[in-house]
C-alpha cells in the first residue's frame, strides 16, 4: 500500500534519516543512498520492511482475524520496525566510520591527487565537459605527467571517483619501490646496453605501485570482512533472542485477549437474557391493551351499522314517493304532446295536397310553352340551313373561276422568265470564252519572258562560279605552304624541349635514388634502435611481472582502460 502511493518522480536522495519524510512519498523507491542500501543488505533487511504500515492496512490484508488481535500485531510490527530502523542506522554509521578509517590508513605516497579542473579540459574545446584520460593514450605520449582514473573499489559510493595524476617523483617516494626500479633498470642497461626510456620507467613504477596497492587492499578487505561477519553473528544472536521475547509476549497478549473475550461474551449473554424477559412482559401487556381496544371498536362499529340501516330505509321510502309523482307528471305531459302532434299532422296533410295540385298545374303550362318554342326553333333552323347551302354554292363557283385565271397568269409569267434567263446565260458563255482566250495569250508571253531571264542568270552564275573556284584554289595553295613552314618550325622546337625534359628527368631520378638510399640507411638505423628499446622495455616489464607474479602488463593496461571508461561514464 505504501509503495503504491509513491509516484514516478525524479530520483531523490533517500537515506535512513529522511525516507519517512513527506518528500519521500512521491518516490517509487524506499532508499536510494548507497550506504543505506548496503547497511540493509548486511543485516538482511528489505527496505520495504522499514516502511510504516497503518492498522487499516493490516486489517485489509487479514480480514478474518479479530480487531484486538490485529491491534496487538500492529503494535508488535511497529516495535519491530523501529528496532530494524535503529539497527540499520547504526550499521550505516559503522560503514561511514569504516570508510573514514580506510581513508586514514591509505598510504600517503599512494594517494591520488585530484587534478585542477582547468587541467582536465581540452585546450581546443573549453566548453566541453571534462573526462578521464585513457591509460593507453597516456602511454603513447611522452609527457612528464601521466593521468589515470582512480575509482573507489568495493563498497564506497560510486560518486567518489576522481581523475588522479601520478608523477614519477610521487611513485619514487616509497624507498622499496625506488630501489627495486633502479635495480631492474641497471640490470637491463647491462644486458641490453640501452638506456630505458622515461615512459617505460613510469609504467614499471606504476605496475609495482599497483601491485602493492592491490595487496594492501586485499588484506584490508579480508580484515573488514572478518569484522563484518563477527558483527553479523552477534546481531543475528541478538535478533533471535529478541524474536523469542517478542513471540513470548505475543502469546501472553493473545491469551489475555482470549480470556477478556470470553468474559465479554458471558456478560453479553446475561444482558441478552434480561432483555428477553423484559420484552416478553411488554408483549403481554400490549396484547391486553389490543384486546380491550378491539372490543370497543367492535361495539362502535355495530352502532354505526344500525344507524346507517335506519337512514337507508327512510331514504328508500322518500325516493319511491318521488318516483311515483314523477311518473304521473310524465304521463300528463306525454298526453298533451300526442294531441299536439295529431293536430300538426292533419295540417301538414292538407297543405301537402294543395301543393301537389298547384305543382301539376304549373308543369302542364310549362310543357305547352316548351312545345311551342321547339316548333318555332325547328322552322327557323331549317330556313337558315337552306340559305347557307345556297351561299356556299355561289362562293365556290366564284373561287373556281378566280383560281383558273390566276393559274393562267402564273404559267405565262414563268415562260417569259425562262426565256429571258436562257438569253442571259448565252451572253455569259460567250464572254467567258473571250476572257479565257485572252488569259492564254498573256500566260504564253509571260512564260517566254521568264525563260529568257533565267537563261541570262544561269550564264552569269556560271561565270561567277568559275572565277571563285580559281581564287579559292590560289588561296588554299598559299595556306598550305604557310602551314608546312609552321609545322617544321614547331617540330624542331618540340624536339629541343623533349631533349631538355629528358635531361632534367634523368637528373631527378639520380637525385631520388640518392635520397632513397640515404632514407633506407636512416630507417634501418631507427628500426635497430627501436628494436633495442622495445626489447629493453619488454625485459623490464617481464622483470616486473616476474616479481609481482600477479598480472601482466597487458592485463594492467586493459584494467586501466576499463577503469577510465567506467569513471568517464560515471562522470
Amino acid at each position: 500500500m505504501m509503495m503504491e502511493r509513491r509516484s514516478n518522480s525524479p530520483l531523490p536522495c533517500l537515506d535512513l534519516n529522511n525516507f519517512e519524510s513527506a518528500a519521500a512519498e512521491r518516490s517509487r523507491y524506499v532508499l536510494t543512498s548507497p550506504r543505506s542500501l548496503e547497511s540493509c543488505a548486511r543485516l538482511g533487511v528489505r527496505p520495504v520492511q522499514l516502511l510504516i504500515k497503518s492498522l487499516n492496512e493490516l486489517i485489509a490484508e487479514r480480514r478474518d482475524m479479530p480487531f484486538e488481535a490485529m491491534r496487538v500485531m500492529h503494535e508488535s510490527y511497529e516495535k519491530e520496525r523501529t528496532k530494524l530502523v535503529q539497527m540499520c542506522r547504526e550499521e550505516r554509521e559503522r560503514i561511514i566510520q569504516e570508510d573514514m578509517r580506510t581513508e586514514d590508513r591509505w598510504p600517503s605516497g599512494h594517494k591520488a591527487s585530484v587534478l585542477p579542473h582547468s587541467k582536465l579540459k581540452d585546450p581546443s574545446a573549453d566548453k566541453h565537459s571534462t573526462g578521464p584520460v585513457p591509460y593507453a593514450d597516456l602511454c603513447s605520449k611522452g609527457k612528464s605527467v601521466s593521468r589515470s582514473t582512480c575509482s573507489v573499489a568495493g563498497k564506497r559510493d560510486s560518486d567518489r571517483s576522481t581523475v588522479c595524476s601520478f608523477s614519477l617523483g610521487d611513485l619514487r617516494q616509497s624507498p622499496a619501490t625506488e630501489m627495486q626500479l633502479q635495480r631492474i633498470t641497471k640490470d637491463i642497461n647491462k644486458e641490453m646496453y640501452v638506456t630505458v626510456p622515461e615512459r617505460d620507467r613510469k609504467i614499471a613504477a606504476l605496475m609495482l605501485v599497483k601491485h602493492q596497492e592491490e595487496e594492501a587492499r586485499l588484506k584490508l578487505c579480508q580484515r573488514e570482512e572478518q569484522e563484518r561477519q563477527e558483527a553479523r553473528r552477534q546481531e543475528e544472536a541478538q535478533q533471535a533472542e529478541a524474536e523469542k521475547k517478542r513471540r513470548k509476549k505475543l502469546r501472553q497478549s493473545m491469551n489475555r485477549w482470549n480470556e477478556e473475550l470470553k468474559a465479554r461474551r458471558r456478560l453479553r449473554e446475561c444482558q441478552e437474557k434480561e432483555k428477553a424477559g423484559l420484552l416478553e412482559q411488554e408483549v403481554m401487556l400490549q396484547e391486553d391493551r389490543w384486546k380491550r381496544l378491539k372490543e370497543e371498536v367492535e361495539a362502535q362499529r355495530r352502532e354505526k351499522i344500525e344507524v346507517a340501516q335506519k337512514e337507508a330505509e327512510e331514504r328508500k321510502c322518500y325516493q319511491e314517493k318521488l318516483l311515483r309523482e314523477k311518473e304521473e307528471v310524465e304521463k300528463r305531459h306525454l298526453e298533451k304532446e300526442r294531441q299536439v302532434a295529431e293536430e300538426r299532422e292533419e295540417k301538414a296533410r292538407r297543405s301537402k295536397v294543395l301543393q301537389e295540385k298547384r305543382e301539376r298545374r304549373r308543369l302542364q303550362e310549362e310543357n305547352r310553352r316548351e312545345l311551342l318554342r321547339h316548333i318555332l326553333l325547328k322552322q327557323k333552323v331549317e330556313q337558315q340551313v337552306e340559305e347557307e347551302e345556297a351561299h356556299m354554292k355561289s362562293t365556290l363557283e366564284k373561287k373556281l373561276q378566280h383560281s383558273c385565271q390566276k393559274r393562267a397568269q402564273v404559267v405565262g409569267a414563268r415562260l417569259r422568265e425562262l426565256q429571258e434567263r436562257g438569253a442571259r446565260e448565252d451572253e455569259q458563255i460567250q464572254r467567258a470564252q473571250l476572257r479565257a482566250e485572252l488569259q492564254n495569250i498573256q500566260q504564253l508571253t509571260h512564260k517566254q519572258i521568264l525563260v529568257q531571264l533565267s537563261q541570262r542568270r544561269v550564264e552569269r552564275a556560271a561565270l561567277k562560279a568559275s572565277a571563285q573556284r580559281r581564287s579559292r584554289a590560289q588561296q588554299t595553295q598559299q595556306r598550305n605552304k604557310h602551314k608546312q613552314i609552321c609545322h617544321l618550325r614547331l617540330r624542331e622546337k618540340l624536339q629541343r624541349e623533349e631533349e631538355a625534359l629528358r635531361q632534367v628527368r634523368e637528373s631527378y631520378v639520380s637525385m631520388k635514388e640518392w635520397k632513397r638510399e640515404r632514407l633506407q640507411k636512416q630507417r634501418e638505423q631507427i628500426q635497430e634502435e627501436a628494436q633495442r628499446l622495445a626489447r629493453a622495455s619488454f625485459h623490464m616489464r617481464e622483470r616486473v611481472r616476474q616479481q609481482t607474479h600477479k598480472r601482466t602488463f597487458d592485463q594492467m593496461a586493459r584494467e586501466a582502460q576499463l577503469t577510465a571508461s567506467i569513471s568517464r561514464l560515471k562522470l
